[in-house]
């Protein structure tokens, strides 16, 4: 009994650790790919050679490929946190992404974040809350399943 309450306890402490990983890449990519889009300016679309300039400038800015990369990362982190608990949960819990990009718009793009978007914030966040406090997987592994059913 011990040995499968150390092992939910693990299983949870390895969910919830890429999920934070999950939130802070993905955060954290977006806002680098949007400093590294103003930093380039409009693309201009008008003709063949300025779209051909555009996307050089583009993929050849390291600050875009950095977001690139944390965007990367938090689709590996994604997928794995998929497979440790239930998609309702990853979802919903992810959902403090959407706190957390404002206030890095707000303290590192500099951006303005109005009163509305502020009480929205703070409804996420107690929404946010409200999911953590259930369990994050609710539904049996596949691997569970198959040691079951081979009992």
């Amino acid at each position: 009994m011990e040995q499968i309450t150390s092992s939910t306890r693990s299983l949870k402490a390895k969910t919830y650790i890429l999920l934070f990983l999950m939130i802070t890449l993905g955060s954290v990519g977006n806002a680098i790919l949007d400093k590294g889009m103003k930093m380039l300016g409009p693309i201009d679309f008008s003709t063949r050679s300025a779209i051909w300039r555009g996307a050089f400038q583009t993929f050849t800015s390291g600050t875009i490929w950095l977001g690139i990369c944390c965007m990367l990362l938090f689709m590996v982190c994604h997928m794995l946190v998929l497979s440790l608990a239930d998609y309702s949960f990853v979802m919903l819990f992810s959902a403090i992404t959407y706190a957390l990009v404002p206030l890095l718009g707000y303290l590192w793009l500099g951006e303005y974040v109005p009163i509305a978007r502020r009480i929205g914030i703070v409804l996420i966040i107690f929404g946010v809350f409200l999911v953590s406090r259930t369990p994050p997987r609710t539904t049996p592994s596949a691997s569970a399943g198959s040691i079951s059913s081979a009992n």
